[in-house]
């Protein structure tokens, strides 16, 4: 948006359609009332400024928020990565099922244990409080056992697990294995989280898909997410993933490992 904005100032040509999409909507429904428009070529447009204050308020909403709340006051409060971060996790100086709580700021980390060389990343709830069958589900994929003694477990669903602080968390570990559904939005947590942490990432997987094809039951919501998940896959190397996606046209969510 603010190079859009620049743009305008500068008196150089946008694309106006990109731009009138990016918009709020406050001030889209206005647009011919703020912006007067001369098309100069292909997908560039010349913007004339009519409503000079009303154009001094947009600047001011667009500008990068500079905290959650200040972002809230904006309109949008998601604008604005949160400050801190909750993560449930389990470890080894557990008495109960139940799980602890780290919290994560952008400067601190509060928890009360002391972590394992090793975390496993669980995206789903269910599959998360049944840790103890992930963790060996993951250590067949991978090769490796995997116990709560040296291995943490934390849930990661929503995206959370890629905020910035919470992936400079991770650092600290050894290996962060990642345990996701296995689907477009699964494959880019885990290419988000590889960008940042390099080789301690692995995605968990079976070496073989073929046994599993069988699991693989949730229809794409377009092509495009489909595509995307072949492309992301091809693109990490994970060829009978790619071949899994292909033969059966749908993705697995991760509810399928447990299924017996």
């Amino acid at each position: 948006m603010n190079d859009y904005l620049e743009k305008i100032l500068k008196g150089q040509p946008i694309n106006y359609e990109a731009f009138l999409k990016k918009l709020p909507e406050q001030f889209r429904r206005l647009h011919r009332q703020l912006f007067a428009t001369e098309k100069v070529q292909a997908n560039r447009w010349m913007v004339t400024v009519l409503d000079e204050a009303a154009f001094a308020e947009l600047q001011r909403v667009a500008e990068a928020p500079v905290s959650r709340v200040d972002a809230a006051k904006k309109g949008d409060s998601h604008r604005h990565g949160t400050e801190v971060s909750f993560l449930l996790v389990y470890h080894h100086a557990l008495a109960s099922s139940r799980p602890d709580v780290v919290v994560v700021g952008n400067d601190s980390v509060d928890s009360g244990f002391h972590r394992a060389s090793s975390v496993l990343i669980v995206e789903n709830e269910r599959n998360f409080y049944q840790y103890r069958d992930m963790l060996n589900f993951a250590g067949d994929a991978l090769g490796k056992r995997l116990e709560l003694s040296k291995c943490d477990v934390v849930l990661g669903g929503g995206n959370r697990i890629t905020r910035a602080a919470i992936l400079d968390w991770l650092t600290g570990y050894k290996d962060v294995f990642c345990a996701f559904d296995y689907d477009a939005g699964g494959l880019q947590m885990f290419s988000t989280m590889a960008a940042s942490l390099g080789d301690k990432a692995r995605f968990v997987q079976p070496s073989d898909w073929q046994p599993w094809q069988g699991r693989f039951c949730k229809t794409p919501d377009s092509t495009e997410r489909f595509t995307k998940a072949i492309a992301l896959a091809e693109g990490l190397g994970f060829v009978s993933l790619t071949e899994a996606f292909r033969a059966t046209g749908k993705f697995m969510e991760q509810e399928m490992i447990l299924d017996e």
